[in-house]
């Protein structure tokens, strides 16, 4: 199996190093840009790659690095957490296709904050390996698992399992990878899909506005996530005060 590798975060650290542990290794690696990376120096010391064989960025996209992924005979490109938006030349780069790992259960909560817009929507939520499209997490999918939300989770903690889940997923599917012919399933809805900026419209609490105290709840825990940024929040004397919960089982 020949293949680029694109990734971010601890959970491409671990499935890079289950790639190489199987004994493959990447021809080629595409990391984030340096104001924006947190595990791209542990990427890069895996791959053992020589530097002309690091893409930084959005540098894969030059003339240059196009012309080396299209070299290397590829037969995929691998993205786990890559923060860049892929265009449809490199996505028709290799010769299977460019595999993307996605914290949801799609076609459920494509795009941005999917542990939020889960509760928040109360749609079923997973882990899925798929190829990429042109359509934002619309290609076919390879496999998924799914949990279940308990009432007491918050975006924060269902977030950290299915980093946990995602690597299930990866590992279950990885022989059905290297055999370059993986099932493929399309996805046969619609399903749900949010942008980054759609958070921003659900973060305030109005006290003049008639809400359940369900739907409250399941707001709050949406929106208590690693980042005080994007917690609920009301507004007194001209102040904001952000709002997070912890919910516990008795």
């Amino acid at each position: 199996m020949r293949y680029a590798f694109a990734g971010d975060r601890q959970i491409s650290v671990s499935i890079l190093s289950l790639l190489i542990g199987r004994g493959f290794k990447p021809l080629a690696l595409m990391v984030s840009k340096p104001e924006i990376e947190s595990h791209s120096k542990d990427l890069i010391e895996l791959s053992k790659l020589e530097p002309e064989h690091v893409m930084c960025g959005s540098n894969f996209k030059s003339t240059q690095n196009i012309k080396l992924l299209k070299k290397l005979n590829l037969d995929y490109i691998i993205g786990i957490h890559f923060p860049v938006i892929i265009s449809e030349e490199v996505l028709n780069i290799p010769r299977v296709g460019f595999l993307n790992l996605h914290p949801s259960y799609l076609p459920y909560n494509k795009g941005w904050h999917t542990p939020s817009w889960s509760i928040i929507e109360n749609t079923p939520y997973g882990a899925t390996l798929h190829f990429m499209s042109m359509e934002l997490d619309g290609g076919d999918i390879i496999h998924q698992k799914q949990i279940k939300i308990r009432p007491d989770a918050t975006a924060n903690c269902i977030y950290r399992e299915v980093l946990k889940l995602e690597y299930e997923v990866f590992e279950e599917v990885l022989e059905d990878i290297v055999s370059l012919i993986p099932i493929r399933s399309p996805q046969l809805s619609k399903g749900t899909s949010h942008v980054r900026k759609d958070l921003l419209d659900v973060q305030r609490i109005d006290f003049n506005e008639e809400l359940n105290i369900g739907v409250l709840i399941d707001k709050l825990r949406a929106l208590t996530t690693n980042d005080i940024n994007e917690a609920a929040f009301f507004e007194a004397n001209g102040k904001k005060y952000a709002v997070q919960v912890k919910i516990q089982e008795l």
